[in-house]
């Protein structure tokens, strides 16, 4: 009789597979991938809406089914639910090809956007198309990672575009409004106006208001500036968070 017996091979197909090693063998159970991140997150209790069979595997894509001895040799039980549960809080999601690549490119727009949101053509001063990153990105061989935010990977993919691209971008400009009381305006002016990229607007009604565009890496140095010089009587203002023309 052979090993492989057609009432021992169960075949599955589009499934997320969540995999522990334990006791020098391998074992697999069939999930829904979201329905894994639910159970670990305890919004999803109910194992069968979690499994897409309840069965314990030696290897999933194969439908080879783990026998009861050797649940018992690593888990010191053969209930299969038990066994599910420390699988499902030990194991590792396995990703498949078509889903890792599916992933990686909803990444990659959710990068692009972010940086599109953030940057600009130097020339116009207006933001970029999406479509237009996305070109950059390819076209410096940015290789997004998957196992961090898309946010946390959006100063580094601007660097890598500038670079390794051609296509010219920088990051939006910060608007801001810096008021000071007389006294201070007129001793500390020259070294705002040195951090500023742009001054748009200076009024001395009331002390010294100034409006002004700035890298976003400046607006650090201009708060630890007010706070050395000012005493707290001075403050800075965002008007804009990423300022750019007007696209009409």
């Amino acid at each position: 009789m052979p090993i492989n017996q057609p009432s021992n091979q169960i075949k599955l197909t589009n499934v997320s597979v969540v995999r522990l090693k334990k006791g020098g063998k391998r074992f697999e159970i069939a999930c829904y991938k979201n329905k894994v991140q639910e159970w670990r997150n305890g919004v999803e209790t109910n194992l069968d809406d979690v499994l897409q069979i309840s069965n314990v595997f030696m290897n999933v894509s194969k439908g080879e089914v783990a026998k009861s001895n050797d649940l018992q040799k690593a888990f010191n039980t053969t209930k299969v639910d038990d066994v599910v549960k420390e699988i499902l809080k030990k194991g590792e999601l396995q990703v498949g090809d078509k889903e890792r690549e599916h992933d990686l490119t909803s990444l990659r727009k959710e990068i692009a956007t972010l940086v599109a949101e953030k940057c600009v053509d130097p020339a116009t001063q207006r933001p970029y198309p999406v479509g237009m990153i996305e070109k950059a990105m390819a076209e410096a061989g940015i290789s997004v990672k998957v196992g961090k935010t898309a946010k946390s990977q959006v100063s580094e993919t601007l660097r890598l575009i500038q670079s390794g691209s051609t296509l010219p971008i920088q990051r939006a400009r910060m608007r801001i409004r810096v008021v000071l009381p007389s006294e201070d305006g007129d001793r500390i002016k020259e070294q705002v106006h040195a951090l500023a990229e742009k001054i748009e607007r200076e009024d001395t009604n009331e002390g010294l208001e100034i409006t002004m565009l700035i890298d976003p890496s400046q607006f650090r140095a201009i708060t630890e500036l007010l706070q050395k010089e000012c005493k707290g009587r001075g403050r800075v203002e965002t008007l804009t968070f990423a300022a750019t023309a007007d696209t009409k």
